[in-house]
């Protein structure tokens, strides 16, 4: 069972490759079965069908990873614990939209979430630390070879795998990544990027949908049909690894022509998120950023990059809410707690200070 009270997730740490920029690398699989109506057709007797149908298939699933898994029925969550899962980005808003016969299958590392009749029958997705989209690309074919073993899935010659949304026709493949781009944004060049994207046949777009927060952002692919899945998976690559070379020059730049400014940024934003009492989890956001990037850059060495990754869950609504076990918090209460995770948070990732 996922720990709804710890922000901490395998797949959101600093030990991933270029996990000073990239934070995370998903891959997802839309699939549908054969002869049953997609979920939004479907009646109750359909859904709890497909339910019953993957459930029985976990040991397979297990067998095919070699990962442990439980499974939670969202209907007997708790309106905060489903709520954290979609900050964890372990299910989708529309998950809970209807929660009756809905499922997550969930690995005990978390690296592995598969919703159950959300828009489609199955939502295989599969997370990784850092630029790391080939890991999870292997889990989910492994997963969907053990499905497909037992179960006939909705596949068409033409059209390939059949699915709710037509934009996920063909492959069924989703594949995103995670970047934190702090100097992009500084320097103003990140509107080049967003906007060359689309011809890429990507979309870039901030992680939490308003004003730049974070300064983190999500890029995946928008065609699916047509192109083998490692074909997605390159041009993506490709993609990430280019901006991350524009990232790193931008960076280097705030260094070489304003240091001290830099400087100043990063040692304020670390002195108000570690005396604060209230904070808005937008400030926060901006605030982190900043000392992410200043450990970085070597800047500050009075925290540890993990810092951002934590905050991320930790600083959230919800998750807030579920630790205190009060669904009632005014923004007041919320924001003075977020002050005190932050400061908690500061203290446990200090650098060890021994004599020697």
């Amino acid at each position: 069972m996922p720990k709804f009270t710890t922000p901490q997730l395998s797949w959101l740490t600093t030990l991933g490759k270029e996990a000073d920029i990239v934070l995370a690398s998903r891959v997802r699989l839309a699939r549908n079965l054969k002869n049953l109506p997609f979920p939004n057709r479907a009646n109750i007797n359909d859904l709890a069908q497909i339910k019953e149908l993957i459930i029985r298939l976990i040991p397979a699933i297990e067998s095919a990873t070699g990962l442990k898994f439980d499974y939670l029925e969202i209907d007997k969550l708790t309106h905060l614990e489903q709520q954290v899962l979609v900050e964890k980005h372990l299910i989708s808003k529309k998950l809970l939209t209807n929660p009756e016969n809905r499922l997550l299958i969930l690995s005990n590392d978390a690296s592995v979430a598969i919703m159950v009749n959300e828009d489609d029958h199955l939502r295989i997705q599969c997370m990784a630390s850092g630029l790391d989209l080939n890991t999870p690309l292997a889990k989910t074919f492994a997963i969907d070879d053990a499905i497909e073993a037992y179960l006939n899935i909705a596949f068409d010659e033409k059209m390939g795998y059949l699915t709710a949304c037509p934009t996920n026709l063909g492959t069924g493949l989703r594949a995103s990544v995670l970047l934190h781009l702090p100097a992009l944004v500084m320097t103003q060049q990140l509107s080049k990027i967003v906007n060359i994207s689309p011809q890429l046949g990507l979309a870039i777009r901030n992680f939490f949908g308003e004003d730049n927060a974070g300064n983190i952002f999500q890029i995946d692919n928008q065609l699916t049909l047509g192109f083998k899945e490692q074909e997605l998976i390159d041009n993506l690559n490709s993609t990430v690894t280019e901006i991350i070379s524009h990232e790193r020059e931008a960076r280097k730049a705030l260094l070489n022509y304003s240091p001290d400014k830099l400087a100043n940024r990063v040692w304020r934003s670390f002195g108000i998120l570690k005396y604060a009492r209230f904070i808005s989890e937008n400030e926060m956001l901006d605030l982190v950023s900043k000392v992410r990037l200043g450990v970085d850059l070597d800047i500050i060495d009075e925290t540890k990059p993990e810092l951002l990754n934590i905050l991320l869950i930790a600083s959230q609504k919800n998750y807030i809410q579920n630790l205190q076990q009060n669904e009632n918090m005014t923004p007041q209460e919320i924001d003075k707690q977020r002050a005190h995770i932050i400061r908690k948070i500061l203290q446990e990732l200090a650098p060890d200070i021994s004599m020697s």
